[in-house]
Formats: structure tokens, sequence, C-alpha cells
């Protein structure tokens, strides 16, 4: 464990974690606790630094996440990011003014002083931006050490605070990484000793401490990296006779994937058992176009399947998912105040009562982490970089209501893009691509014919997290082929189109 611990209190920001994230990718642990833990439990934590994150709020909202900072400062340093610094300016001394407009995505800081300028190698730097109130006016004993193209204040300092207007934590901020660098060592005086292979070891820790009066768990496998991850971590944990692995196909999969997945399973040796379920999901999703309804009738059916499967003889007492980070910060405020952005099957989408108590060791983390523990774990190197793929499947790509011709359009429009990718030597550059099939239909011309067929849509993204993400600028002509042979192969698609919407203001799924 880390001698050099940092407290992240969390405000509300849809990016509290990154910054957990990124301190851990630097050498430094981190953990997230609510923005009002009390000052006892912070000495306790004896923190090296202590980071106030971001969130939707404005500092002047009824209801706002509000606390006395000054109670902190004596503990430890002090980070405070857009909303967080917001209310250590007005703490202070300072003036925050509502804002009625603010700055939003992509923007260029300018740094003022040369200690900055030496660290980034330049007095400019492009950040993300995101707020609405600004702070107008320095607290006495700061110093503005940034400012943004438009004159606002990008970056405050004193002796032991610092505050930034912009999110050093995401991934379209330009040496991010070395702003928060900055602060842990020159401001905390600290020095980096976390490393990947500590994180494996205190999930297995926690797994056992977790599980310490017995019984064995019951580990979901959904085909993906996240679940064959946590199926080995726990397997390694406490063998196989201990964890029972149950894949589900519920017909909602790529093409030939049930198969293809069920071979690797088999082969890193996990207690597997494949269920069958194809009827019970498409009939209990005949007829639902919301995707909300969707994703938790998915959650629900899920755990009925457990239940009705479930051998009395194997004894479980646990149900374990390789839930992620950014599953759970879009389905629920875990700790602060944050906004729901979907439900996921695994976390929002699941019925409020469970049969068993749910594990999910990995829900701290993020799938570029949760990759490097695979290849720790030895799994393939082939499976660990496979694209992300939601836990509800295909459900969520057929827009609208699902059936299964729906599914199987998708799905062989789906295998050639994928093919391609890969032929093309383009998958391992891109975060996640997928098809997804529109509620749509368009006149058009196929074999001289008259067509009124569907219109499919084509996405893919880049990224490091998964919070934040850029469409993948492919060269026209891929585009061209990968059309050509989608409408020439698949009869029901006439008209195919590509997503240039980055993440935010979209999601990265549609649904």
């Amino acid at each position: 464990m880390s001698t050099n611990y940092f407290l992240i209190l969390d405000f509300g920001s849809q990016y509290t974690q990154l910054i957990a994230r990124r301190l851990r990718e630097i050498g430094f642990y981190s953990e997230i606790k609510r923005f009002d833990l009390s000052v006892d439990e912070i000495k306790k934590l004896n923190p090296k630094g202590i980071i106030l994150s971001g969130g939707p709020s404005s500092v002047y909202d009824h209801g706002s996440p509000q606390r006395e900072l000054k109670k902190l400062s004596p503990i430890a340093p002090l980070l405070g990011v857009c909303y967080g610094m917001q209310l250590m300016a007005l703490e202070w001394g300072g003036e925050v003014k509502g804002g009625t407009s603010g700055e939003y995505g992509h923007q260029t800081i300018h740094w003022k002083d040369s200690l900055h300028q030496n660290l980034l190698g330049g007095d400019q730097q492009k950040v993300w931006m995101s707020h609405g109130d600004s702070v107008v006016k320095v607290p006495p004993y700061f110093r503005v050490t940034a400012i943004s193209d438009s004159g606002s204040i990008a970056a405050i300092e004193s002796d032991r605070m610092m505050g930034l207007q912009f999110h050093a934590e995401v991934a379209h901020t330009e040496k991010g990484s070395e702003v928060l660098k900055y602060f842990a060592e020159k401001i905390c005086r600290a020095q980096p000793d976390w490393k990947t292979g500590s994180m494996l070891e205190k999930i297995k820790v926690e797994v056992l401490a977790a599980t310490s009066k017995g019984g064995n768990i019951l580990c979901a496998l959904s085909g993906g990296v996240d679940s064959t991850v946590l199926a080995q971590i726990l397997t390694q944990t406490l063998g196989s006779e201990r964890v029972h692995c149950m894949f589900v196909d519920h017909g909602l999969l790529r093409k030939n994937e049930a198969e293809e997945v069920l071979n690797i399973y088999k082969k890193l040796g996990l207690n597997i058992r494949l269920i069958k379920a194809e009827e019970k999901f498409l009939g209990a999703l005949a007829g639902i176009d919301d995707p909300e309804k969707k994703r938790k009738t998915i959650g629900g059916l899920f755990i009925d399947v457990f239940k009705e499967n479930v051998r009395a003889e194997w004894n479980i007492a646990y149900l374990a998912q390789g839930t992620l980070y950014p599953d759970v910060i879009e389905s629920v405020s875990l700790h602060g105040t944050g906004v729901t952005i979907k439900s996921h099957h695994n976390v929002g989408g699941l019925p409020d009562i469970l049969p068993f108590p749910l594990i999910e060791p990995l829900k701290f983390l993020f799938k570029d982490e949760v990759r490097n523990l695979g290849r720790e774990l030895k799994i393939p190197d082939e499976f660990v970089g496979r694209h992300p793929f939601p836990g509800p499947g295909l459900a969520i790509r057929v827009l609208g209501a699902v059936d299964k011709k729906k599914l199987s359009i998708l799905q062989e429009a789906d295998a050639i893009y994928i093919r391609e990718l890969k032929k093309h030597d383009l998958y391992h550059k891109i975060w996640q691509a997928m098809a997804i099939l529109l509620p749509v239909r368009s006149v058009g011309v196929q074999g001289d014919g008259r067509t009124y067929s569907y219109v499919l849509a084509l996405r893919a993204v880049t990224s490091q997290d998964g919070m934040t993400a850029d469409w993948f600028d492919f060269p026209s002509q891929f585009l061209r082929q990968v059309s050509n042979q989608i409408t020439n192969q698949v009869k029901d698609i006439n008209r195919v189109v590509y997503d240039i919407s980055s993440k935010p203001p979209s999601t990265i799924e549609w649904e």
C-alpha cells in the first residue's frame, strides 16, 4: 500500500474518478470520499493532499454541496478543481460570479509564471473547460497563475493551495498529469510509490475480506473483458471450487460470439456454465422501445436466470459482477451529487432486492486499468484488447423495440464492420466501434429496384477511459468500402451513415 495517500472529496463531478485514476497513473494512491466526510475521519486517513472535485452545481445554488474548507487546510494542502476552486476562492475572501455563459470544451490557457512554463514546456496549454461560474477576484495571499483566451482566471495558487478552473484529469487536457504531478510533488512534497501490481493485490485482499464468512460466488460473465478479468481474479484468489461462473447467452450478442467466448473461458480454466436464454430475453423485450426500460428489463432478467439455474449444492452466498466506474457514475451518484446519465443493466438496472449480496471489486477502475490487470493475470492479449461491449448487448444498438429479425440484420452488418476494421489494421487504434440499427427506413435502389429499408449508423471513437471520447477520423475510402459491403450483403439495409459526435455532448452508446 502507498504511504503517499491522496484524498478526493467528491462534489458531484462526472470526472471525479478520473482524478484518482490520473494520480494512480503517476504513482500516487488515491481514494474518493463524499464531500461531507467528517474532519475527524479525514485526519485518520492522514492524506498528503486533499483534492476538491468539480461538480454540476453553482456555488450559489440552494442545496449545493458545501463544507468549511478552512478546517481542511491545516491537515493537508488543497487542490480545488472547477467547483472546488470556486468554493476555495469564496471561503478565503475572493469573488465568484454566477455565470450566464461559461467556457465549455477545448480552451487555451496562458501560464503567467515561469515555474509552470518550465514544467509544461511553454506558456500555453490546451485544456478542457466545463464551467458556468467563474472566479473574478482572487482571495488575499493567492496569485493568478493562468488565464484563458477569454481573459477569465484559469488557475490560482498560494503556499499550500492551488485552484484549477479546468479539468486537468481528462484526456483532452494536454499535459494534465504534469499539472497534478506538480501539486503532488511540489506542493504536497509527496513521492510516487503506487504501482498497478499493488492494485491487483488490494483487490484480492478486498475479495477475501468480503467473502470471509464462507460460501461460494456466482460470477456473471458477459463475454467482455471486465467480467473475464473479474472471474480470473476471483478464481485465483478463492479457487475454482468456490467460483461458479455463469455465461448467459441472451441472444443479444454479436454473430457467433457465444461459441467463441465460451471456448476462451474453457481455455482459461474457469468453472463455467452456459445458459441459453434467448427466448426469455426476446420475449420480455418485445414491444419495449424506451432505452431505460430495456436496460432495467435486462438487468432483472439476468437475476431471474441466475436464480433459476443456481444449484443448491453450489452453496452460493454472493453475486459478483464486472462493473466498472464509468458504469457507476453514469447510473448513480456514488459519492457526491452527480447527475444520472443512464442506467446500466448491472448498476441502475438491477432490481432493488437481490438474492445474494453483490460484490463488484472492479467498480472503481477504468477499462485500461482492467486491461492491465488482465495482462498481469496472463489473459491472452487478443481477448484483453477487445473493444468494450455492453452487458445489454445489441438490445441497446437496435434503437426502439427489439425483435429477432432486427437483431439478425444488425449482427450481419456489425460482423462486416468489425471484420473490415481488423483487416485494415484499424481495430486496435479505436477504443470502441459499433453498428447501430436505426428505427428509420429510407428509399433506395438495389438491383434496379426500389427499396424501402433500414438505415445503419456506424460509430467509432478514440478514448483513454470512456469518460470522454472523440470520433475516429476514418479515411473516406474505408467508409466507402464498408458501406458498399454492408448494403450489398445485408439486403435489409440500403443506407449507411457515420456518427461524428464526441463525448460530451453525446455518450458513446446511442442508448
